[in-house]
């Protein structure tokens, strides 16, 4: 698995885009002079809100709709988006479904039915096709199969996405602390690549809906996985520490 590696002539693969790489209020943060939004400003980089991109048979899937998602899709060459998934309820992951609005045609959304729930009621008036399915129940998108799986992030209803193309796994947790459910530790061992929480250093404080950076390190150790990037960090990390995430950043797998 190589970022950026060019497939070879007719070969179908999957390629993974990270639109955005931070928590609820990005980096830098509006008002803030700490030494990360320092350096943001003064490096004219940011962390958007996360969500990611895959492209896959000439189509795109987008998980989660970030608040930033009209400068996301600008930053990625304005892709027609084919699908939607929402991971759960919270502000940064599903308010920027209304930049749809008069660009491209309403994308159909896969939920969980308590995610679609809560979500479907603030964009009932924009959304005509909507998927409920069940945790743990495989559905296909594209020649991708995903599934939905429980992860802990109280005290709202969330969950994780892995899916494969048949040659390898990915899994995307964006929002979890430690206490994963055993079904979903046993779907999350061994991935290709595994995109993780990891919200504050150790050194700030601990959050309990959050793994901190240390944590998401250790998990994706024990998980087994080849690879992985920590996502949904917040101003408190500094930049280029060892296995972030940053945004734009593309896996051809």
């Amino acid at each position: 698995m190589q970022a950026e590696q060019k497939p070879a002539y007719n070969e179908v693969r999957m390629e993974i885009t990270l639109l955005g790489t931070g928590d609820a209020v990005g980096t830098p943060h509006v008002g803030c002079d700490c030494t990360q939004c320092t350096y943001a400003k003064e490096h004219g980089v940011e962390r958007l809100r996360t969500s990611i991109l895959i492209t896959h048979e000439g189509r795109t899937i987008l998980i989660d709709t970030s608040p930033d998602l009209r400068r996301q899709l600008l930053h990625t060459g304005s892709p027609k988006i084919d699908a939607v998934i929402w991971t759960h309820g919270h502000y940064d992951h599903f308010m920027g479904f209304g930049e749809f609005y008069r660009v491209q045609k309403i994308p159909p959304v896969y939920a969980a039915p308590p995610v679609m729930a809560y979500c479907s009621e603030i964009y009932g008036f924009l959304i005509h096709q909507k998927y409920e399915v069940p945790a743990y129940t495989p559905f296909t998108l594209f020649g991708i199969e995903f599934t939905l799986v429980e992860v802990t992030h109280p005290d709202v209803y969330t969950c994780g996405v892995i899916f494969s193309d048949g040659k390898v796994r990915v899994g995307y947790t964006s929002d979890t602390n430690e206490h994963l459910p055993e079904k979903t530790r046993q779907f999350l061992t061994g991935l290709d690549l595994l995109l993780i929480d990891g919200l504050f250093p150790s050194s700030f404080k601990k959050v309990a809906k959050h793994l901190n950076y240390e944590e998401a390190i250790i998990m994706a150790d024990d998980l087994k996985v080849k690879e992985f990037r920590v996502v949904h960090m917040s101003h408190y990390l500094p930049f280029h520490l060892p296995h972030q995430g940053y945004d734009g950043e593309r896996f051809v797998l």
